[in-house]
């Protein structure tokens, strides 16, 4: 039996991990906000964003957390074409949930259809992302804190779509994705722990790329993907800052006639 060290780095990983949950899901609420506030294309472009940025805010954070994942025995790498699937099922599961509360007219069946849907996703997401995973041995996993995981994916899933829909206030969208970044992070390290390994010695190697060869340079792509859009939601005006601007400019143009 391997010893599994999660945090192989220290508090590095653990943390920066968070950091990365807490961004994506405060950019992700952010446009959610400008999105119902907004109609038509405009609508959409919000959500979309949204969107992508819970999808790759979640998968950064789980990957930036498996840098500091190891194994005693035997070394790690990843199966690079199923590591980017969990991307993209990160990104497309979470864009049916945003999209649903988004146009949906019954918000409350869209909350419960969309946080199941978006909770099933993530879970899918980090289990996808295990099984890219390749060493010298067999993974095992607790089918009782594999279940625990999905229900924590579930209900934080759930949470951030009703946050999507009742907070509006900086403060208020701050400290929900705070609460939010916990609780993708505990489900990632509920995940890990119902983790496993009977380690087979072997001096043949492993297939697949070692996460600094291919997801730390993905991990920093993504991250300034998120670190940038932050910006440009940041100095982008809201609906309520255009009306005001509109309005203080209509006097003008009457006395200009």
């Amino acid at each position: 039996m391997g010893h599994l060290h999660h945090a192989t780095f220290g508090w590095l990983t653990p943390v920066l991990s968070y950091v990365m949950a807490c961004i994506g899901a405060a950019l992700g609420l952010r446009c959610t906000v400008r999105a119902l506030g907004s109609t038509g294309r405009s609508r959409r472009n919000w959500l979309l964003t949204a969107a992508s940025a819970l999808g790759t805010g979640i998968w950064t954070m789980h990957f930036v957390a498996m840098l500091g994942f190891s194994v005693s025995g035997t070394d790690i790498r990843y199966d690079v074409p199923l590591t980017i699937l969990s991307l993209l099922v990160a990104v497309v599961v979470v864009s049916a949930g945003v999209f649903a509360v988004g146009y949906s007219r019954d918000r409350n069946r869209a909350l419960l259809l969309g946080g199941l849907t978006t909770g099933l996703g993530v879970a899918s997401m980090h289990y996808l992302g295990m099984a890219a995973v390749r060493l010298h041995g067999a993974v095992h996993y607790d089918p009782m804190l594999v279940g625990l995981s999905v229900l924590i994916a579930v209900v934080a899933a759930t949470a951030a779509l009703w946050a999507a829909l009742n907070i509006r206030s900086p403060v208020a969208v701050t400290v929900a994705s705070l609460v939010m970044g916990a609780a993708v992070s505990s489900m990632h390290y509920t995940g890990m722990f119902a983790v496993s390994v009977h380690v087979t010695p072997s001096g043949s190697p492993l297939p697949g790329a070692t996460a600094m060869q291919f997801i730390f340079p993905l991990a920093v792509g993504l991250g300034s993907y998120l670190f940038l859009t932050s910006a440009f939601v940041a100095l982008s005006p809201t609906a309520g800052e255009r009306e005001a601007s509109a309005s203080a400019q209509r006097p003008v143009a009457g006395a200009a006639r």
